[in-house]
Formats: C-alpha cells, sequence, structure tokens
C-alpha cells in the first residue's frame, strides 16, 4: 500500500475493528498521531453515537433511568433475528442513527479525495445484522410496509459503504471476561455477542491483519506502527 499524495487516487484508509473494550478508540488516536508527524491524517469514527446518547439519557433525573431501560429494551429486540421490530418509530430512530453513520462516512470520503489518510474507529459492514456496525434493522422481521421500506433503504446504505474496501483493517481479538474488565458498564451478554461475532466479519475480502488486544497496550501498538509503517 505504498502511498504518494496525487489528484488521481483515494488516500489510503486504515480501520480497526473490534468487542467494545478491545481498544479501537486509544489505537486509532495514537496512529493518527504517529502518521500526522510524517503525512496529513485524521481520525474518524464511524460509529453512530448512540452509546453517548444513551449516557445522556440515563444523566436525567428521575425519567433517565427509566427510559433507558425500555430503549434498551426496544433496541434488543430489533436487532435479535426473529424477533418483531418493536413499532414505527423505533424503526424510524435506528434508521435515522444510521443515516447519521451514513453521513460521517460521507465525509470520511471526503477526506480521502483531499489526500489525507484516513484511520477510523469502527467500520460499517453486512456480515452481521443487528448490531456490531451492521443493518440495524435486518435482523428482526416486520409486517409494516413502511418499516420493510426502511429496512431496504437502510441495507442499501450499509451496502454502499461496505462495498468501499479498507486498505488494510486492524482486528482487535479480545475474550469477553478481559472485554468486560475494561468496560464494566457494558452489557455483558453484548459483548459476548460481539467477541463471538468478531470473526464472522469478513469485510467483503479486505485485507485484515488480527491482533491479540490482550496482551500489553505498548505491544499493540508496536506491532500496528510497524505494520503501517512498512505499507505506507
Amino acid at each position: 500500500m505504498s502511498y504518494r499524495k496525487t489528484t488521481y487516487r483515494l488516500a489510503p484508509l486504515i480501520a480497526f475493528i473490534g468487542c467494545d473494550g478491545s481498544g479501537k478508540s486509544t489505537l486509532s488516536a495514537d496512529i493518527t498521531t504517529m502518521l500526522n508527524k510524517q503525512i496529513p491524517a485524521q481520525r474518524c469514527y464511524l460509529g453512530q453515537g448512540s452509546g453517548y446518547i444513551g449516557r445522556k439519557i440515563r444523566e436525567l433525573k428521575i425519567i433517565g433511568p427509566i427510559l433507558d431501560r425500555v430503549i434498551n429494551k426496544k433496541a434488543k429486540t430489533a436487532r435479535t433475528k426473529g424477533k418483531k421490530i418493536p413499532g414505527l418509530l423505533t424503526a424510524i430512530v435506528i434508521f435515522a442513527f444510521s443515516c447519521v453513520r451514513f453521513y460521517h462516512f460521507q465525509q470520511m470520503m471526503r477526506l480521502r479525495q483531499k489526500g489525507i489518510i484516513v484511520v477510523t474507529d469502527r467500520y460499517p459492514q453486512t456480515d452481521v445484522p443487528g448490531f456490531y456496525d451492521g443493518p440495524g434493522l435486518s435482523a428482526a422481521e416486520t409486517q409494516n410496509w413502511f418499516i420493510s421500506k426502511l429496512v431496504k433503504w437502510e441495507y442499501k446504505l450499509y451496502d454502499r459503504m461496505a462495498s468501499i474496501k479498507p486498505d488494510i483493517i486492524f482486528r482487535l481479538n479480545i475474550d469477553v471476561d478481559t472485554a468486560f474488565y475494561r468496560k464494566p458498564d457494558h452489557d455483558y451478554a453484548l459483548l459476548q455477542a460481539k467477541v463471538e461475532a468478531t470473526h464472522k466479519l469478513s469485510f467483503r475480502g479486505a485485507r485484515m491483519i488480527d491482533i491479540d488486544s490482550t496482551i500489553p497496550y505498548k505491544e499493540v501498538y508496536q506491532i500496528v506502527s510497524n505494520v503501517i509503517k512498512e505499507e505506507i
């Protein structure tokens, strides 16, 4: 992936994926800082931001915790295969979050067009529906005609994003107990599901490098930085 800034090709795209607690955010930030010492680079978060919004909701007095439980219950149902999407409002909210992700993805692509190397925290995929940066409405079922339209529209967004393959994907592997130790405020069962789904993500044949993220961070950083220095 030897790179020289030109006007006729996209700048390199490096993605970090893995379960919560695997170190995506820290690594993507530190690697971006390293790259910026030599060439323009920018970190892009390609999640939906729903976790941040959830934390803000929980902080609301009295109603916050109750509202958070209701939202989480509906979201869990919507992302569970064989379940029924719980209502139009839930479907619209999930679709809206996906549109936010698509907007951020477009911003990321514009940076690449300007010759700026992009390092992403997370990356959209279509291998595993319902969660883990996959289409949120494609796991559960619905008989509502409008929700069915939203399901199709949302999948097209993810299909379009997933069709653009990163130059390198670093898959950060972690076990559920270590992930929960690092993220004790997260749902254990959901962390377990993400750990199990990690190896199902193919990103359409994109080049993927597996990293054991349970080893000391300095070692993880050194391995990743050495790979990137050899490629760019």
